[in-house]
C-alpha cells in the first residue's frame, strides 16, 4: 500500500534527494530552513506528498485551522517532495516533519519514492544544540555509512551509539536498498536553542554545496547570517554572565582550532546525541 500521493509525474535523471523534518533534528530551524532555501534556488516544485494520517498522533502534531474568506480548512501535517535543478544537477527535496508512528513504514515510502526516480545519492540535514559560540564560523558535521564515499567525499566516520531521530533511520533504510547516503548536522548555540538560526543553515547551504557541487548563491544568508549574530550581540551585552559564557567558548574555540583539534568538537556533538 502507497501513502504518496502525486499531483504531478515529472520524469527524472539521476536526481539528489535532499531532506529536512522539522522537530527533534531541526534545532533553530536550521535544517528546515535550508532545505526550503535550497528548494527555492533550485525553482522545485512540488510533485507529492506523503498522507499524514498513518503517522502522525494529531494530538501532539495537531492540524491547524486557517479562514479562506468565510469558510474554514484544516491544514494536516505536511511531508511534501519538490523537483527542481541547480548547474544541470536535479534535486528532489524532502520537507517533513519528523512523525511519531510507524517509522520503518515511512522510511520505505522514502526509499520507494527514491527508487522509483533513480535517486543517485540521499543527504539530509539536520541541526543540533551543542557548546558552540555564534561569533565563529558555524561548526557542520558530515559522516557517510560506506568507506569509499567518505573518502571521495572527505567525511569522519561516526562512532555514534544510541537513540537516533528520523533521519538516522531514513539512512539506514535508503542504504540497505543500495543507494549512497550523507548525513549533514550543524552545530546551533545552547544559549539561544529556540532562535532561528540563518548562520547555521547558511552553513549547511555551503556545505551542500561543496560536497555535491551545486551553484548554490547565498547573498541572502549573508544578510540574515550577519543580522543575527548582530542580534545576538545585542541581547548579551547587558548580560554580563552571558557575555562572560561566550568569551569563554570563543576562547575554546579559538584554542581548539589553533591546536588542530575540532575533533574535540565532533565528540562533544556526539556526546550530545547521546544524552538525548
Amino acid at each position: 500500500m502507497s501513502f504518496l500521493e502525486y499531483s504531478t509525474e515529472p520524469t527524472f535523471n539521476s536526481p539528489l534527494l535532499i531532506m529536512a523534518f522539522e522537530g527533534w533534528n531541526d534545532a533553530g530551524d536550521a535544517a528546515s530552513s535550508a532545505a526550503t532555501y535550497i528548494a527555492e534556488k533550485s525553482g522545485a516544485q512540488t510533485f507529492a506528498q506523503m498522507d499524514p494520517e498513518p503517522f502522525y498522533d494529531f494530538q501532539t502534531t495537531r492540524p491547524s485551522v486557517r479562514l479562506e474568506g468565510t469558510s474554514r480548512r484544516i491544514e494536516w501535517p505536511q511531508n511534501t517532495f519538490a523537483h527542481g535543478s541547480l548547474g544541470g544537477r536535479e534535486l528532489i527535496i524532502l520537507r517533513g516533519i519528523e512523525p511519531q508512528l510507524r517509522w520503518r513504514t515511512y522510511s520505505e515510502s522514502i526509499r520507494d519514492l527514491a527508487a522509483a526516480a533513480g535517486v543517485e545519492m540521499v543527504v539530509s540535514l539536520g541541526a543540533l544544540i551543542a557548546d558552540v559560540v555564534h561569533t565563529r564560523p558555524a561548526t557542520i558535521y558530515g559522516s557517510a555509512l560506506t568507506p569509499e564515499l567518505r573518502a571521495q567525499l572527505d567525511l569522519e566516520p561516526s562512532s555514534y551509539e544510541g537513540p537516533t531521530g528520523i533521519v538516522g533511520v531514513v539512512h539506514s533504510t535508503t542504504h540497505a536498498s543500495g543507494l549512497d547516503s550523507v548525513s549533514l548536522w550543524g552545530a546551533v548555540p545552547s544559549y539561544v536553542p529556540h532562535a532561528r538560526s540563518p548562520k547555521v543553515s547558511k552553513a549547511l547551504v555551503e556545505r551542500v554545496s561543496n560536497l555535491l557541487d551545486l551553484p548554490i548563491p547565498i547573498d541572502e544568508l549573508n544578510v540574515a547570517s550577519q543580522e543575527y549574530e548582530s542580534q545576538i550581540n545585542t541581547m548579551i551585552a547587558d548580560d554580563e554572565d552571558m557575555a562572560e559564557y561566550v568569551s569563554n567558548l570563543e576562547t575554546e574555540y579559538d584554542a581548539a582550532m589553533s591546536s588542530g583539534s575540532g575533533n574535540e568538537l565532533i565528540a562533544k556533538i556526539e556526546k550530545f546525541l547521546k544524552e538525548q
